[in-house]
C-alpha cells in the first residue's frame, strides 16, 4: 500500500529534507514467533530514491491490551512523517483481535502472566524492524501505549539491544525486576490521576530503576487518567481513562525531544 501525506520534516542527515513532499510507504508485515504466524505494519517515508536509501532510525511500537489497530498505525504513520522507519508490532498473534474490553482482559492477561513469553514476542518484532535495509539498527527505540508500554519496559528489562524506551500511560508493574544494569534510556510519560497505575506502583518501579542504574525520567500530566492519548477514550475522566488533549499533545513532543537526545 502507499499512502501520501504532507508533512515539513526538521533537517537532520537521515530525514528527507525541509518542505519535501513525504510519500508514506506502509506495508502488513507476517512474521512467525517460535510457531506462533505473527502480523505487524512497517511503514517509512519513500519521498525521493535518494531518501528511500538513507539509514534512519527504527521505532518499534506496541499495541494497547486491543491488538493491533488502526490507532498503533496512525502512530507508526505519524512516526514515519518524522522520519523514522516504524514497525507496529503484533504480540497477539494474527486474527487474535479482542473485539471488548472482556476479551481483551484475558488476551492481555495470558502476556502479563508470562512475561517470558511477552518479551519473546516483541523481541520477534524488533528483530523484524532492526532487519530491515532502512534501518540504522545501532538507532532503535522501542514505544508502547497501556499495554504497550509494559511490553516495552520488558524489552528494557530484557537486556534487548535499544537506544531507548518511550511509555504512553503504560503499566509500571513486573514479577521479574532488573536485577542487572538497563542500558536504554527510559521515558514514561503518565497521567497524574491515573487510577490504573497506582502510587506504590510508580514507587516500586522508580526503585527498580535507580536499583538497576537506569538513565529515567518521568513526567506526570496533571488532570490526565488512563489512555490519555486516545481520542476514543471520551471525556468522562471518572471512568478512570479519558482522552486529555493537552497530555496527548506534551507527551508526543516529550517523544520526538526524547528521540533528538539518543539518537
Amino acid at each position: 500500500m502507499r499512502y501520501t501525506f504532507l508533512a515539513i520534516f526538521a533537517m537532520a542527515a537521515w530525514i528527507v529534507p525541509q518542505s519535501a513532499q513525504a510519500v508514506l510507504h506502509g506495508e502488513t508485515v507476517e512474521y512467525k514467533q517460535g510457531d506462533a504466524v505473527l502480523e505487524g505494519y512497517l511503514v517509512y517515508d519513500d519521498a525521493t530514491p535518494e531518501a528511500s536509501q538513507d539509514k534512519r532510525p527504527g521505532i518499534l511500537v506496541v499495541h494497547d491490551w486491543m491488538g493491533p489497530s488502526e490507532y498503533s498505525k496512525f502512530r507508526a504513520d505519524e512516526l514515519a512523517k518524522l522520519g523514522y522507519v516504524a514497525f507496529a508490532a503484533d504480540i497477539y498473534g494474527k486474527g487474535v483481535r479482542p473485539q471488548n474490553a472482556d476479551e481483551a482482559s484475558k488476551v492481555a492477561s495470558i502476556y502479563k502472566n508470562n512475561r517470558v513469553l511477552m518479551r519473546d514476542r516483541a523481541k520477534a518484532g524488533l528483530n523484524i524492524l532492526k532487519a530491515n535495509p532502512l534501518v540504522d539498527s545501532q538507532k532503535t527505540a522501542v514505544i508502547g501505549y497501556c499495554f504497550g508500554g509494559t511490553v516495552a519496559l520488558e524489552l528494557a528489562r530484557s537486556g534487548a539491544d535499544i537506544a531507548g524506551v518511550v511509555t504512553f500511560h503504560g503499566g509500571l508493574d513486573t514479577p521479574t525486576p532488573a536485577t542487572t544494569l538497563i542500558k536504554p534510556k527510559i521515558l514514561v510519560l503518565h497521567g497524574a490521576d491515573d487510577p490504573y497505575v497506582p502510587l506504590e506502583q510508580v514507587q516500586t518501579f522508580q526503585k527498580e530503576m535507580n536499583d538497576a542504574g537506569a538513565d529515567w525520567q518521568m513526567v506526570y500530566y496533571s488532570g490526565a487518567v488512563h489512555s490519555f492519548t486516545r481520542k476514543d477514550a471520551g471525556s468522562d475522566k471518572s471512568k478512570g481513562a479519558a482522552y486529555n488533549e493537552n497530555a496527548d499533545h506534551r507527551s508526543w513532543k516529550a517523544m520526538k525531544e526524547f528521540f533528538n537526545e539518543i539518537f
